[in-house]
């Protein structure tokens, strides 16, 4: 009993993995090809720029939306139900991506896209968490985001061997392939529990009807922030920022992105063992803020000089915020399995669709006609009011490390 418990366990993180993988892929995407894309759109200079700000905001909200249909899902009809519409949903959209002409139908599909993607992980990350005995869940967790994580990295390397269209076709291809090995896979037994009592399950609005609960959540949703004000802002604008920091040479914002997201992948499997041996979920995440804090600092103060150099700061960037699996852990630990899904889907896509909030305070911020100083100006004060309240959320958020999850809310 014990091998086969073990076996389930494999199975579940290796596909849970697998479906993070597909996600990141076509998660990025966009941000991979915006240039080449809009280009052969008829988007050129300040207005690809322009053309990439709507259709990533689109595709944000998309995610944000999502979020709440696929956490509310999971906790009323189960783990595996999102697992299998949400993937589903998105890889429809990507294929059709592939096929659009104008902006406006780039912006839809990536919208329809991002309600797609936004239940994979939480869904993934709430099945391991409950699957795993305690001791292994963020182990588990940080493995699943650390593997997954690496489908930035192939998206960007097919990106260089084909056209943009067909990198779009490939990523739908791959989530229709993840459908067969999701058969596999056992639905929670805590989930299979709590349908059995009468709670109320996947009920957002309980969130928000109790003080120290909404506390919680909100907490829980602004730890996050730094890694999508990273990967948002300074490494999907990395060459914009390059040219005003006077970085000779061209930077590429796909190999930007796939550096910070080795960094990131590394980062979050790093993480999930610094965590055990720290016995602390908080101690290891403030850890990380600190060496985030410190890579903002180089890239504003400190800036490489070579695109080498500029790169490798990515990745730095990424590895730094690769707190990204234990930040979903710490949410999915801090609710009763009857919400569980529900925030464990729901939190990861509201820091996602805060990145419009964020883009629209560096617009702000940098004014309209923004010159260098202005520009990297409002860049470096986003992200010292983002990180100033991660760090206060940070210090009223619960320890979970080792919390039993088998309980309701």
């Amino acid at each position: 009993m014990e091998q086969k418990n073990h076996s389930v366990f494999n199975i579940t993180v290796i596909v849970a993995a697998l479906g993070y993988f597909v996600d990141i892929y076509d998660l990025l995407l966009f941000q991979i090809v915006r240039v080449k894309s809009l280009e052969s759109l008829g988007f050129f200079g300040v207005d690809n720029q322009l053309a990439g700000e709507y259709i990533i905001n689109r595709q944000m909200i998309g995610l944000l939306i999502g979020g709440i249909i696929w956490g509310i899902m999971g906790d009323k009809r189960g783990r595996l139900s999102v697992l299998f519409g949400s993937i589903i949903l998105y890889s429809v959209a990507n294929i059709a991506t592939g096929f659009i002409e104008t902006k406006e139908q780039y912006a839809m599909l990536r919208f329809i896209a991002g309600i797609g993607l936004a239940g994979e992980l939480g869904a993934g990350i709430t099945l391991v968490a409950e699957l795993l005995p305690k001791e292994k869940r963020g182990i588990g967790t940080s493995l699943v985001a650390g593997i997954g994580l690496t489908g930035a990295v192939v998206a960007n390397i097919i990106s260089k061997s084909v056209d943009w269209r067909y990198c779009y076709f490939i990523g739908g291809g791959l989530g229709f392939a993840l459908l067969i090995l999701r058969i596999s896979v056992f639905e929670s037994s805590m989930f299979k529990t709590v349908k059995q009592l009468s709670v109320q399950r996947g009920n957002i609005f309980m969130f928000f009807n109790n003080g120290e609960r909404f506390r919680r959540y909100i907490c829980s949703i602004l730890i996050g922030l730094p890694t999508w004000y990273v990967i948002g802002v300074l490494v999907a604008f990395s060459k914009e920022f390059a040219e005003k920091l006077n970085i000779p040479g061209a930077i590429s914002p796909g190999d930007a992105t796939m550096y910070a997201y080795v960094g990131i992948s590394v980062g979050d499997v790093f993480i999930g063992f610094v965590s055990n041996w720290m016995r602390s979920r908080k101690k290891a995440l403030f850890l990380f803020y600190g060496l985030t804090l410190i890579g903002i600092f180089i890239y504003f103060f400190a800036t490489p000089t070579t695109v080498t150099g500029f790169y490798i700061l990515c990745a730095y960037l990424g590895f730094a915020t690769g707190f990204w699996a234990i930040f979903v852990t710490m949410a999915a630990e801090q609710f009763g399995t009857n919400l569980r899904a529900t925030a464990a889907t729901t939190v990861p896509n509201m820091v996602r669709g805060a990145l419009p909030v964020i883009i629209g305070l560096f617009k702000y911020l940098r004014g309209e006609h923004a010159d260098a100083a202005q520009f990297i100006r409002a860049g470096l004060i986003t992200g010292g009011i983002v990180m100033v309240i991660s760090l206060i959320s940070g210090l009223l958020t619960r320890e979970t490390y080792g919390k039993d999850l088998n309980y309701v809310d």
